[in-house]
C-alpha cells in the first residue's frame, strides 16, 4: 500500500495529483516523526560541543559552511539582493524616468525646444464708456428770475460755444442796469471834474455796476450794447459755456428758476473716457501711457485705439480690481456715455526663456517638467515659473535653452512612472527568482497543466 501512495502518476488530472503530494508529504512526516522517537537520543542540554561530540568531522564541516554562507538579512528581513532590487531615491528637484520609446510614441508625446523668444503679454478685460469730467458744464444762474423765451429745448440737442439757451428776466438785472447808465452818466458829466474826488467816485461807481453785470454771467457784448443804445432791456440771454450735446434739460418756459439750480447739462462727447477693471495681479504690468484697443461685439468696425492716463489708487474689495482710465478721440460719436466695450492690451516683456504652457505640470506648490535625455530617457525636473503669456510661460530656474521639453501626455507620463515606481517598490516582495520557481515547476510532470 505504502508503494502505491509513493509513486507518481504518470497522467491524470491536477486534483488528483495534489492529492496525491498532500498524502505523500503527511506519510513522510509520521515516519520521520517514529523514527526520530526510536532511534534519536534525547537533546542534551551540555551546548554544541555535546553535539559535537557525536558528529563525525565531515558533518561539523557542512555544518560550518552552511552558517557561513547564509545571507545576511536587513532589519526589515530583506537580503542584499533585494534590497538592490529597490528602487533608488531621486536627488530633490530631479530624477530620470526609464520608458520605452516606443510607448512614448503609442501615448502621443511631442517635445519642443526650449527657447529665448519675445514675450507679450495680452490682458483683456471688459470697459464703460464715461463722459470726459473735464469736458462737463452744467448751467444754471445766480440771480433769481424767469425764463421768457426758451431756445434749446429738447434733449440731445448740439449746441455751439456761446450760444443763446434762454432769456431771463429778472427785477435785479433791470435794476443793475439802471445803476450802471446812471453810472455812466455820472463819469461823462462829473469826469472832468476839478475835483478829484467826484470824478473818482463816479468812475468807482460805474466800474461796480458793470462788475455785477460781469458776475451775473452777462456778456462783455451786452454791457457795450447797454452802453451804446442807453436803453435798458427788460431781459437778457444766457449763453452756453461750451459746445457739447445737451444730456440733461430741466428749464422750460416761464419757469421761475433760483441762483444755482441746474437748468441744462451740458457734454462734449469729442473725447470720451473708459474705465475698466484690471485684477491685482496684472496691475504690475499696466503702466500710464500704454496703448490700448476697444472694440464692440456687434460693430464690425476698426478697432480704435487710446492711451491709459491714470490708475485710480484705491483697489475694489469686492472684485479684487483696480479702475483704470483710458482716453478715446470719439469725432463720429461712435462712443456712448454708458456703452459697455471690450478693452485689450498688447504689452511686450522682452526676450525671455519660454516653453508652451502644457509643457509644465503644476501639482500643488511644485512645476515639473519633462526633459529629454540621450538614448530617448526622459528626466523630470521641478521649475519656477515666471510670467504667464496667453499658451507661453516663462522659466526662470530648473531649464536651459535649447532643451527639448515634453508638451504632450504629460499627465500620461507621470501616472506611468508612478505605476513603475509602485511596482519597484514591490519588488522585494517575490518569494523566489520567478525563474528559479518556474523551472522547477517545468521538471515537475502535471504541474504546468490548466486546472480543470
Amino acid at each position: 500500500m505504502t508503494r502505491r501512495l509513493l509513486e507518481w502518476p504518470s497522467a491524470g488530472s491536477s486534483a488528483q495529483l495534489l492529492r496525491t503530494c498532500l498524502v505523500a508529504v503527511a506519510f513522510a512526516t509520521l515516519a520521520g516523526c517514529q523514527g526520530r522517537e526510536g532511534a534519536d537520543p534525547p537533546v542534551s542540554s551540555a551546548g554544541p560541543e555535546a553535539v559535537g561530540d557525536r558528529m563525525s568531522p565531515e558533518e561539523m564541516a557542512a555544518m560550518n559552511s552552511t552558517r557561513a554562507t547564509a545571507p545576511t538579512l536587513s532589519d526589515d528581513g530583506m537580503t542584499p539582493e533585494e534590497m538592490a532590487r529597490m528602487p533608488k531615491p531621486a536627488l530633490p528637484g530631479s530624477g530620470d524616468l526609464d520608458i520605452a520609446p516606443e510607448r512614448l510614441q503609442s501615448i502621443g508625446v511631442r517635445f519642443e525646444k526650449a527657447a529665448r523668444r519675445p514675450m507679450v503679454r495680452d490682458i483683456r478685460t471688459v470697459g464703460r464708456v464715461v463722459i470726459d469730467e473735464r469736458r462737463l458744464a452744467r448751467v444754471n444762474v445766480k440771480v433769481e428770475g424767469w425764463i421768457e423765451e426758451l431756445y434749446v429745448n429738447t434733449t440731445g440737442e448740439l449746441v455751439r460755444r456761446g450760444e443763446r439757451l434762454f432769456t431771463l428776466y429778472s427785477p435785479e438785472l433791470v435794476a443793475t442796469q439802471e445803476e450802471y447808465l446812471l453810472a455812466l452818466r455820472s463819469v461823462q458829466t462829473l469826469g472832468s471834474s476839478e475835483f478829484p474826488q467826484v470824478a473818482e467816485g463816479s468812475r468807482s461807481l460805474l466800474e461796480a455796476a458793470r462788475r455785477r453785470l460781469q458776475l451775473w454771467d452777462i456778456a462783455d457784448s451786452h454791457v457795450r450794447e447797454l452802453e451804446r443804445t442807453g436803453t435798458i432791456v427788460r431781459t437778457l440771454p444766457i449763453h452756453a459755456p461750451l459746445g457739447g450735446t445737451v444730456i440733461e434739460k430741466m428749464a422750460v418756459a416761464g419757469m421761475r428758476v433760483m441762483p444755482g439750480e441746474d437748468l441744462y447739462v451740458i457734454a462734449d462727447l469729442s473725447h470720451v473716457w473708459v474705465l475698466a477693471d484690471i485684477y491685482e495681479y496684472e496691475l504690475p504690468l499696466v503702466r500710464v501711457g500704454q496703448q490700448a484697443d476697444i472694440s464692440v461685439t456687434y460693430d464690425s468696425a476698426e478697432p480704435m485705439t487710446g492711451r491709459l492716463t491714470f490708475i485710480y489708487p484705491t483697489l475694489q474689495s469686492e472684485t479684487r480690481t483696480a479702475r483704470a482710465r483710458f482716453e478715446f478721440d470719439n469725432p463720429e460719436g461712435r462712443l456712448k456715455p454708458d456703452m459697455f466695450v471690450n478693452v485689450a492690451l498688447s504689452i511686450p516683456l522682452g526676450e525671455r526663456l519660454i516653453v508652451p504652457k502644457d509643457a509644465v505640470l503644476e501639482s500643488g506648490a511644485r512645476r515639473v517638467i519633462f526633459v529629454r535625455r540621450d538614448g530617448g530617457r526622459l528626466a523630470w525636473r521641478e521649475v519656477k515659473i515666471g510670467v504667464r503669456a496667453g499658451d507661453q510661460l516663462e522659466i526662470l530656474d530648473g531649464l536651459a535653452e535649447g532643451e527639448e521639453v515634453v508638451t504632450s501626455a504629460n499627465f500620461l507620463i507621470d501616472s506611468e512612472s508612478q505605476v513603475k515606481g509602485a511596482m519597484a517598490g514591490m519588488a522585494g516582495m517575490d518569494m523566489t527568482g520567478g525563474q528559479e520557481s518556474g523551472k522547477e515547476t517545468e521538471d515537475m510532470p502535471g504541474m504546468n497543466e490548466p486546472m480543470q
